[in-house]
């Protein structure tokens, strides 16, 4: 596989977030022990506290986290210790004013925020390899420390960077990777608008210009450069924690945020990959009219499989446990009862195997007083508190799990060129967004789960070769690698499946002088005659599906690739309406001992149906359950033995049917036939055979 990850849990852990810092020390040992008394074993400390340290340039004080650390491991707690970077000391912004961050039209962001600084200022590295190495080998060897955190959520608050210092790095970048300026012109279509350049100094991040008409090869860069820059960073801290650390102890980051490659942060950069879940984010009171068509909080599995891209046994270091919300945005409910265990338990189905709630207790000041913890300002015993220690019973009960690899029946196929293009590219992003969020929807609504894959440059054939079929929705983007991986993938008995606006640019974002889908053509054997996007002067696209189904029909909504077959290429269906009436719409070629299809469109939850009864992948379970489509079902494997949770997303109780004789891991009761999980409740079974 093309993961690496270096450190796995051995056993389900809990954990939260502590900030000492926010609290009488009277408080402390009171703390310690309620977690305990719960179940929580770790605590993650220090990300926002560079003042106990280094109060003021050069003069460094280690006690505050010594009584701390010390405590702890009097109580036997276990602790993270995350690097103060994502919140410079005013006294560092105020002396030295060039580490900030700064607007596209170059305003800069002040002190009193967070991560407010940017990652190529030669200042803010010194000063931050400073702090970092300070702290690694003062506290890298206690005996409470079990991991670290880099900084805190890389690229949140913003992932574009638009300072001085991002505009001379941003020019290293570019000469590192052309060389010269000639390339760079030929690279960027300089010549279109005039804007060839002459001399490096000419060239800038990008600027604010007349009806945002950025150069998009330009911007294609950018993103990987903003990429490039997050990655040297966050190894820079890394590189200097290894010095210090124990040698089991883990070094982490939580994210996952924008504008940056992830996988090569993990595989570069971390042992193990860790991750801020709030999905009730979906009951925000800001959220977007219509949003509610996302599934709401269970649309976070989304987030989650991508996670699970990354790191395949991962950790959540923010688990939701409270309502979220600023003084400032963010306004949300509470969670109902059972809404704390159930959003754990869809972390812990999709991959983790360590679960850290956010937070201890709510600040009583600041910008987060409405983003709320397991104890409330009253420091009282709550539901909260109760349901974290329910949760912490059913989490160990399910043991058995940890480390089992997710059942999928298919792969999600990304890469990062194509991810940065959608930023650079309204087309593409248009057809991408869609196509994403309804395969995700059909995914859930037809209980046929799928993994993620991002090509890369050290991808492999093996990375593909255990999924039956992979869907790639709309590479924009192709390159020789990448093709030739996908050929051999089909050639060797694989079904690949490319949605719409296939294969018809180069890595730099430029189109080529190529039929349609390009370097994916002679996979697909399909020609694209023309295209264009569905107009709303005309009725909804559908296309007629032919053979043994002929006369059904499914939709071709948004964009439409007309489609002429190339010699040994059978055409699944035709459309219906509009002035392509007639012509291909779904084509299949044979290759080998596989096959590629051609889907001339977005995809939808109901043209997925058909496709994913077409490839026989649909409901991979079924046998083993028969559920309605409001539960969430996921399949975990480990040693020969089969996990299945049951999540319910819906305030009402639902009946289900177990196939099959299963262990209901939570109290070890035998189940089979009629079931019923109540309101937000979750189940965990042992699947026999």
């Amino acid at each position: 596989m093309n993961n690496k990850q270096n450190y796995e849990w051995k056993k389900m852990t809990m954990g939260t977030c502590y900030y000492p810092e926010h609290w009488k020390k009277e408080l402390w040992a009171e703390d310690l022990d309620r977690m305990l008394d719960v179940g929580i074993t770790v605590i993650r400390i220090a990300e926002f506290a560079w003042n106990k340290v280094e109060p003021e340039e050069g003069r460094f004080e280690f006690g505050f986290f010594d009584e701390l650390l010390d405590l702890c491991e009097q109580k036997g707690m276990k602790v993270i210790f995350g690097t103060p970077t994502a919140t410079p000391p005013a006294w560092l912004t105020e002396k030295y004013p060039e580490v900030l961050n700064a607007s596209k039209d170059g305003v800069l962001y002040r002190h009193g925020g967070r991560r407010h600084y940017n990652y190529n200022s030669p200042v803010y590295r010194e000063f931050s390899v400073r702090i970092v190495e300070k702290e690694a080998e003062h506290y890298g060897k206690h005996p409470a420390v079990v991991g670290w955190q880099i900084d805190n959520e890389l690229n949140c608050e913003t992932n574009e960077f638009y300072s001085a210092a991002d505009s001379v790095a941003f020019r290293v970048f570019l000469k590192e990777k052309y060389g010269t300026l000639e390339a760079l012109n030929e690279a960027w279509g300089t010549v279109f608008w005039n804007q060839t350049y002459t001399d490096w100094k000419e060239i800038y991040v990008p600027r604010t210009v007349l009806n945002m008409g950025i150069n998009p090869h330009q911007h294609l860069d950018y993103y990987r450069f903003l990429s490039d820059s997050t990655l040297k960073y966050c190894g820079m801290q890394a590189e200097i924690i290894r010095k210090y650390k124990k040698p089991e102890d883990f070094i982490t980051t939580n994210g996952m945020f924008w504008n940056v490659d992830n996988h090569r942060m993990e595989k570069d950069c971390l042992d193990v990959y860790t991750y801020d879940s709030y999905p009730s984010f979906a009951f925000g009171l800001d959220r977007a009219p219509g949003a509610a068509d996302d599934l709401n909080d269970r649309k976070w599995t989304m987030h989650l499989n991508e996670v699970r891209s990354i790191c395949p046994h991962f950790g959540i270091m923010e688990q939701q446990s409270g309502a979220n919300g600023w003084t400032t945005r963010m306004e949300g409910p509470a969670p109902r009862p059972g809404q704390l265990t159930l959003w754990a338990m869809q972390s812990a189905a999709q991959g983790a195997d360590y679960i850290s709630f956010f937070r201890w207790r709510t600040c009583t000041v600041g910008t987060e007083i409405y983003w709320h913890g397991i104890l409330d300002y009253d420091n009282r015993d709550n539901r909260k508190l109760a349901e974290v220690k329910d949760f912490y019973q059913k989490f160990r009960s399910i043991d058995a799990v940890c480390g089992a690899k997710n059942v999928a029946a298919f792969a999600l196929i990304k890469d990062y060129d194509n991810e940065w293009d959608t930023e650079v590219d309204a087309w593409h992003r248009r057809v991408a967004e869609k196509s994403e969020k309804e395969i995700f929807i059909a995914s859930e609504l037809y209980h046929t789960p799928y993994d993620i894959v991002y090509l890369q440059e050290d991808s492999e054939l093996s990375d593909l070769t255990e999924y039956p079929a992979v869907i790639y929705p709309h590479p924009v983007i192709m390159d020789e690698r990448r093709s030739s991986l996908l050929k051999e993938y089909v050639e060797q008995g694989g079904v690949l499946v490319i949605g719409c606006r296939s294969g018809y640019k180069d890595v730099n974002g430029r189109c080529v002088m190529m039929p349609q889908p390009g370097l994916l053509q002679e996979i697909t054997g399909s020609d694209v005659r023309d295209f264009t996007f569905e107009s709303p002067a005309e009725e909804a696209v559908w296309a007629e599906l032919k053979g043994s189904r002929e006369r059904e029909t499914i939709e071709m909504p948004l964009f439409n690739d007309i489609l002429e077959p190339l010699d040994g290429t059978e055409v699944l269906a035709v459309y219906g309406n509009s002035y392509y009436a007639g012509k291909a719409a779904v084509t299949e070629r044979k290759l080998g001992d596989g096959k590629a299809i051609h889907f001339g469109s977005t995809f939808s939850r109901r043209n997925l149906n058909w496709l994913f009864e077409y490839l026989e992948i649909k409901e991979p379970f079924a046998n083993v359950i028969d559920a309605p489509d409001t539960l969430e079902i996921v399949m975990r494997e480990k040693e020969g033995k089969r996990y299945l949770f049951v999540l319910n997303f819906q305030n009402q109780d639902v009946e289900f049917t177990l196939r099959k004789k299963a262990r209901l891991m939570y109290t070890g009761e035998e189940a089979e036939g009629k079931q019923k999980i109540l309101a937000y409740g979750t189940a965990v079974y042992e699947v026999a055979g």
